[in-house]
């Protein structure tokens, strides 16, 4: 059973007192602005009727299904991605609107936004207009390309993104099949979250020492093309390349769960010893522990796709049990495979009690990961559930009209 949790009285987190305004949307934004409110700082999700037929709002309110009679905009990836936060529903075409916005920007820390550069241009809500309201803004704008490229500003999705970065060629690399494909997770959206919600506190340690507010741009092609090299530049990373794109142990073919008799296990033995120490388990001391290609780490890393065929030959004679009560006294990497079904009853993630169980008001009962850094001093916790769309409107418009007297 998942744990049942109450949410917390107030932030804890190191970021406590930043208030953000959160222009973003989908994935790529909310996912970073989610770890910012989790880390303390009160976010502000401005929503709008946008160009949707009807009911508008953040999209991924509507992905997905919702149980029984809760309310049709509370769908999962929602729920998964927007806690902490507060919802105002504003329509940016009202220029009473807009300037309602320009106010609650007087009292905010960071504007984090996804909407597309020249559509803010328009509203008068881009950078130079805002730091002409507050010159100390951070400004964190998450764009698909960088504004100096012949593709800034057109649309940017995940699928595009990894389709343009070289995620989409991964596979055919690995597996022989010439077809590219894109890997079964919004990869470039949540990793570019994880760089959005970085550039955010790096830019408020540069205010908190100098003062100075700034912007700055989060490209998702950039990223993840940044994120893909980090392995796969490999041989091409020389001037002149003197071999392969992508790192030889991982477009491998037989890296993979290994069969045991009864499930998969997670095995890699990594340095020289353990590999020794593998080898003698399997019984192949006086084989394969002797084969050139396998003395090393170097002549190993250039004949992974061998070596790791013959694991399997070998896994699959014992139970999963057996592997784990084997190698683990060896400090031989290995872990049992979880199945998604597996995970709410992982031993490791229910002691950490990970998975938690939320009451909604409207939505009845749901489930949220916990944060996952952990910090000694100012624990990140949850203390807002997703918001309903346009739930905290009036709440925020009127501390703003409270707050700015005395201000100004």
């Amino acid at each position: 059973m998942v744990a049942k949790k109450e949410l917390a009285e107030e932030a804890t987190g190191p970021l406590r007192g930043v208030r953000i305004l959160d222009m973003t949307s989908v994935v790529f934004g909310a996912y970073a602005t989610q770890i910012l409110a989790d880390q303390g700082a009160e976010v502000i999700k401005l929503e709008d009727p946008g160009s949707s037929r009807g009911d508008g709002g953040d999209i991924m309110r509507w992905a997905g299904h919702v149980p029984g009679d809760a309310p049709r905009d509370m769908g999962p990836i929602f729920l998964t991605i927007n806690r902490n936060k507060r919802s105002v529903f504003l329509d940016l075409r009202d220029p009473k609107a807009v300037e309602k916005i320009k106010r609650l920007v007087r009292s905010c820390d960071v504007i984090a936004a996804s909407v597309r550069y020249k559509g803010l241009q328009r509203l008068g809500l881009d950078y130079d207009s805002v730091r002409q309201i507050k010159p100390d803004i951070v400004y964190v704008h998450a764009a698909g390309y960088g504004s100096d490229g012949p593709y800034a500003g057109e649309p940017a999705y995940d699928d595009l993104i990894q389709a343009a970065s070289g995620l989409g060629d991964l596979l055919s690399r690995t597996d022989g099949n010439p077809e590219p494909r894109i890997l079964p997770t919004l990869v470039a959206d949540k990793a570019s979250g994880l760089f959005m919600a970085q550039a955010v506190t790096a830019a408020l340690f540069h205010k908190q020492r100098t003062g100075e507010g700034q912007f700055v741009e989060v490209p998702m092609l950039e990223c993840m093309t940044s994120f893909t090299l980090v392995e796969h530049y490999y041989d091409q990373v020389f001037e002149p390349p003197i071999g392969q794109w992508g790192y030889t142990r991982v477009v491998n073919p037989n890296r993979r769960p290994f069969k045991t008799k009864d499930g998969y296990i997670g095995l890699l033995p990594y340095t020289d010893a353990q590999w020794d120490q593998f080898f003698e388990i399997a019984g192949w001391g006086e084989t394969v522990a002797k084969d050139p290609r396998f003395a090393d780490w170097a002549t190993r890393a250039r004949h992974t796709r061998e070596l790791y065929a013959l694991v399997e030959t070998v896994t699959v004679e014992r139970t999963t049990e057996e592997w784990l009560a084997m190698l683990k006294p060896l400090s031989i990497p290995v872990r049992k495979l979880n199945r998604l079904d597996d995970l709410e009853d992982d031993p490791h993630l229910k002691a950490v009690d990970f998975f938690q169980q939320y009451l909604h008001p409207e939505v009845g009962y749901y489930k949220q990961m916990k944060p996952p850094v952990k910090f000694s001093k100012t624990p990140s916790n949850i203390r807002r559930h997703p918001p309903r769309l346009g739930e905290h409107t009036a709440e925020v418009l009127a501390e703003i009209e409270a707050e700015l007297p005395a201000a100004e």
